[in-house]
């Protein structure tokens, strides 16, 4: 029996509200902000997470990662994601 080379991929992946929906947290810390006197324009609120996902090919990891965003960790009514994808290291399985 052989053994498979599975490649582990970083994952960066950015969640925003959309554009036009209110986004609560966001005018809070940017009206906090500005009674502190910073010269604050505006401030969005989103999630940051970085997925380590073992796959063969880059394609694969990012099918996976898209397939997580849109089912389980982004609210596609509200929110919109971005993705971004680095080699991470080898591993045999």
């Amino acid at each position: 029996m052989g053994c498979q080379v599975m490649k582990k991929w970083l994952v960066e992946l950015k969640i925003m509200p959309k554009q036009g929906i209110l986004d609560v947290s966001g005018r809070a810390i940017a009206q906090a902000l500005k009674q502190k006197a910073y010269n604050l324009e505006d401030c969005v609120v989103g999630k940051f997470l970085k997925l380590k996902i073992a796959a063969h090919k880059k394609e694969e990891a990012l099918n996976k990662a898209k397939q997580m965003a849109s089912e389980v960790l982004c609210n596609a009514l509200v929110e919109e994601y971005t993705l971004e994808i680095f080699s991470s290291s080898e591993e045999k399985i």
